[in-house]
């Protein structure tokens, strides 16, 4: 499934909560935040079995096409066909997300900004809420 949002802005004072499950043969799922598809400040990139990584979180964003430093996340709590919710929250400095079993991720927000209009769902899941709160 892919949902791309625009022009609803997501601000620091708010958090973005999706409920979602991924499909039986999940391979992986992303979710993007940012400015535009090319300037994306949190790109949270799941991984059961792509490219050769198997189970593990890849955070990351890109800016004029240019990826940053990666961090790599072991800690994977996702199974197919099961459903989570994940929450997203951010300030200035740094990107929180609260993934299943509430395991706190951060990132760095290397943007610096307090408010983004860009979200970006899609790979192998199927989302069952999408709230901005």
């Amino acid at each position: 499934m892919n949902l791309t949002m625009t022009g609803m802005p997501l601000k620091a004072t708010k958090q973005l909560k999706i409920t979602a499950i991924p499909n039986l043969d999940a391979r992986r799922f992303m979710i993007s935040v940012g400015h535009q598809e090319n300037a994306t400040a949190l790109i949270f990139d799941v991984r059961f079995n792509h490219q050769g990584d198997l189970r593990v979180i890849i955070l990351n964003s890109l800016r004029n096409g240019s990826y940053s430093t990666e961090k790599r996340e072991k800690h994977f709590l996702f199974q197919e066909a099961k459903e989570f919710e994940i929450t997203i929250t951010f300030n200035r400095e740094e990107f929180h997300v609260k993934i299943p079993d509430d395991y706190p991720v951060s990132f760095p927000n290397c943007f610096g900004d307090d408010q983004y209009s860009f979200i970006q769902v899609f790979g192998d899941i199927n989302i069952k809420s999408f709230n901005i709160e």
